[in-house]
């Protein structure tokens, strides 16, 4: 028993660790231009012993998806369902993103790279219902600030949304890790932009 436990814990592990370097290459390379042997390759194997593991690099970017996909909208739910007010949530909600992009950079950047062309894959349906699911987060978020009074009453929902989408995700295409700022300072700056802006006093009447 002790060693058919070790052994699953083993073949486990590698399996991580196979589906990390495939990460990197699919966020690096892009998903089309990486090949199994390429997987391989960084992985030291041969390529049928990838097959082990995975029955193809489209099973290996899946589950990097799905599982990405799952951590960060539950985090999305239970902020949702905090008794947080509406400020709180909304800087919950930013500094949740700079953290995946640190833990998770290469599936974000994944994403943000092949999402458009994996969905038009059955399989990778779920995507677009995913980038779906995550408008109507920050939707809900910036509605809540709205109607609480912790944002101007005159914000355009669409907008922002979009702007803090593509602000804060398309950070992954130049955030590293152990770089010169962390995720949590960029996260302040981010924030002290969005909710405080950038101009100094009172606006010219």
């Amino acid at each position: 028993m002790p060693d058919q436990a070790g052994g699953s814990t083993a073949t486990e592990s590698r399996r991580e660790e196979l589906l990390r370097i495939a990460a990197d290459l699919f966020a690096s390379k892009g998903f089309r231009n990486t090949t199994v042997r390429d997987i391989a390759d960084a992985a030291g194997i041969l390529s049928g012993s990838l097959y082990h593991h995975f029955d193809s690099k489209e099973s290996m970017v899946d589950e990097l998806m799905r599982t990405f996909q799952a951590e960060l909208f539950a985090a999305y739910d239970e902020i949702l369902a905090s008794s947080d007010d509406a400020r709180t949530k909304l800087e919950r909600a930013v500094r949740l993103s700079f953290d995946t992009i640190e833990r998770r950079g290469a599936e974000v950047a994944i994403f943000q790279n092949e999402a458009a062309t994996l969905g038009a894959s059955e399989r990778f349906g779920y995507l677009a219902e995913r980038n779906r699911q995550s408008r109507d987060v920050w939707v809900t978020l910036l509605t809540e600030g709205v109607q609480s009074g912790a944002l101007r009453p005159d914000l355009d929902i669409t907008l922002t949304y979009r702007f803090i989408r593509d602000t804060v995700w398309v950070a992954v295409r130049w955030y590293r890790p152990g770089g010169p700022h962390t995720a949590t300072q960029v996260a302040d700056q981010y924030l002290t932009i969005l909710l405080d802006g950038i101009a100094k006093g009172t606006p010219h009447a």
